[in-house]
């Protein structure tokens, strides 16, 4: 978000899964993973204003506010709380204008994918899996962004879970439910489409029967940023779209 607000001069350290741009890798020193990070190096830096993400790392943000840090963590679960969140970081760095102007784009792009699958009337039932072990369903936009593309999330009520265990499944609850496509983007590891197809009675399962088992890394829709509102959006386009066109022919 700040790289696209032209504010990357401001970055003095950056997180181990940063992927995007792809140059922040090179420029900025790495000062942490995602459940834990170097406290010291980041202290070193000597940052005005530290940046977070979720409640997973409640633990890491504990610590520097106790170390006398100015910290602010978000929790962005849904399109429009990503929106915000895009707007209320842009504020932070005196760029409240340009992010609204951001924002904007990328609603207005939302809605040209919207408008496009909407004249679709034949709606793919997807099961989209984030975590293989035990396993977890998708967060909301992801939720969001497949009702979005034209497809029918098979677990659009546990979408409003904000913590992932809210949105851990069992096996069975996936034949019950019969998807017609399986979407897998595994959290920092790849997805093993084998292991998914081997599950034990889920034969009978239509995304199984057809082969429709598909990968989208997960930098691309699993952090909620522009990236899931670009290419993550257009990834999961591109696979509904498919497999609409293979069960209408």
């Amino acid at each position: 978000m700040l790289y696209l607000l032209g504010q990357e001069h401001r970055i003095v350290g950056i997180s181990g899964f940063t992927v995007r741009p792809p140059r922040a890798r090179k420029e900025k020193p790495k000062v942490s993973a995602f459940i834990d990070a170097d406290i010291a190096k980041i202290e070193s830096l000597k940052p005005d204003l530290i940046l977070a993400f979720s409640d997973i790392q409640a633990d890491i943000t504990r610590e520097l506010v106790s170390r006398g840090h100015s910290v602010v963590t978000f929790n962005q679960r849904s399109i429009h709380e990503i929106l915000n969140a895009i707007v209320l970081i842009g504020s932070l760095v005196g760029q409240q204008k340009e992010a609204e102007s951001l924002a904007k784009s990328l609603a207005e792009n939302l809605k040209g994918i919207a408008n496009r699958s909407g004249k679709q009337s034949h709606k793919p039932r997807v099961y989209f899996e984030e975590w293989p072990d035990p396993m977890i369903t998708g967060i909301a936009w992801v939720s969001e962004l497949i009702e979005l593309v034209g497809g029918i999330d098979i677990f659009a009520d546990l979408r409003g879970g904000g913590l992932a265990k809210e949105r851990i499944i069992s096996s069975q609850e996936v034949i019950e439910r019969k998807p017609d496509v399986i979407i897998g983007s595994w959290c920092g590891k790849k997805v093993k489409k084998d292991m998914i197809h081997n599950r034990d009675g889920w034969e009978v399962i239509p995304a199984i029967i057809h082969g429709r088992v598909f990968e989208v890394n997960s930098s691309i829709i699993l952090q909620p940023g522009p990236a899931a509102l670009t290419d993550g959006v257009l990834a999961v386009e591109r696979i509904v779209s498919e497999v609409r066109s293979e069960m209408i022919f």
